[in-house]
């Protein structure tokens, strides 16, 4: 199953919620934010 969850605040794509799992990341203000800016995310933390 798909489920809309909502946009991503950073880019605008859609996250969505599939078989109950998110395909993204709310962040620690909040924030929804997709997979592919969580990862972009996380690759600029780890330098």
């Amino acid at each position: 199953m798909r489920e809309l969850v909502g946009l991503c605040q950073l880019c605008n794509h859609t996250v969505y919620c599939e078989d109950g799992f998110l395909n993204g990341a709310i962040e620690e203000s909040g924030r929804l934010i997709c997979s592919d800016c969580a990862k972009e995310r996380e690759e600029r933390e780890e330098q």
